[in-house]
């Protein structure tokens, strides 16, 4: 479809293709407030056969469910991805502060050695860029830098997204990564990984992209969280991550995560009926058991 259709052509387009519609209202209701391109284009693909035919029995209701699924797997991954993120930023502010102290600490000599010097400038660029962009509308940087000349760090980590958070991690001396890490019991290169992967599922939550089918390119040593998973791709997948999370969250908080999307899981079961369950749950990477 290269021009302009309205969302009942579109719903006339989707049954030219064998898709049923149980609910036309329903269906219309959908598409004005998410857009065909977010429910059907996003998700057809789980839909159809090798020959990109979709398969028998399709409804737009099983493709809506999908997305909707995939919608509120968002808002649970992104909810505790954030208590993550709160924790990382308490451990490393509070650990900067003691050995760096609060005034002075942004400067490559407290960074890694080993790491190249455009990078660790490139990292101090982007903080204070960050700073500069908060003075005046964060409360807590504009009193700071009035009042006191500098920002510290139980102040800078809270606006630093979690990107530059865990590019930051990323760059600390190797001993200071291990002190952190070793709250969580795991390597220094493992949380480092972690860190890097959470924030990139985190930008999907946040820009709504697909995220039941995420796909890093980013190395994580998995076998140091569950050494009897077999990774298929060698990419790191949803599964992996929510795995992941069970390392950096406290046991109440996982439990919560994994309830919460057992319930989205068993309520997409209840409406699929070309496809099943575990064809979804393999391509988030679950394990076949």
């Amino acid at each position: 479809m290269k021009q302009y259709k309205t969302n009942e052509e579109l719903l006339e387009y989707l049954e030219s293709k064998n898709v049923t519609i149980k609910n036309k209202k329903s269906a219309l209701k959908n598409l004005e407030k998410y857009t065909y391109y977010s429910i059907i284009n996003s998700y057809k693909y789980n839909f159809k056969d090798s020959n990109n035919n979709y398969l028998p029995n399709v409804s737009f209701e099983e493709i809506y469910a999908l997305y909707e699924f995939d919608k509120n797997l968002k808002l649970i991954i992104l909810k505790y991805t954030l208590e993550a993120e709160t924790l990382i930023k308490s451990l490393m502010s509070n650990h900067i502060s003691k050995i760096y102290g609060i005034d002075n600490y942004l400067c490559l000599d407290n960074l890694d050695d080993k790491a190249k010097t455009e990078v660790k400038k490139k990292l101090i660029d982007k903080i204070n860029k960050e700073i500069s962009h908060n003075y005046g509308i964060h409360l807590a940087i504009t009193h700071y830098k009035d009042y006191y000349g500098f920002i510290p760090p139980f102040v800078l980590t809270k606006i630093l997204t979690f990107g530059i958070n865990s590019s930051y991690y990323g760059l600390l001396k190797q001993s200071d990564r291990q002190v952190i890490a070793k709250k969580f019991k795991i390597s220094d290169i493992l949380l480092k990984q972690i860190l890097r992967c959470l924030a990139n599922v985190r930008n999907i939550c946040a820009h709504n992209d697909r995220l039941f089918c995420y796909r890093d390119k980013y190395t994580l040593k998995f076998k140091e969280v569950d050494s009897s998973y077999i990774i298929k791709d060698n990419l790191t997948n949803l599964y992996m991550m929510i795995k992941s999370l069970k390392i950096v969250l406290d046991k109440r908080q996982y439990n919560s995560l994994v309830k919460a999307i057992e319930k989205e899981v068993k309520k997409l079961d209840n409406k699929l009926n070309s496809i099943d369950i575990n064809d979804i749950l393999r391509i988030m990477g679950y394990p076949n058991e």
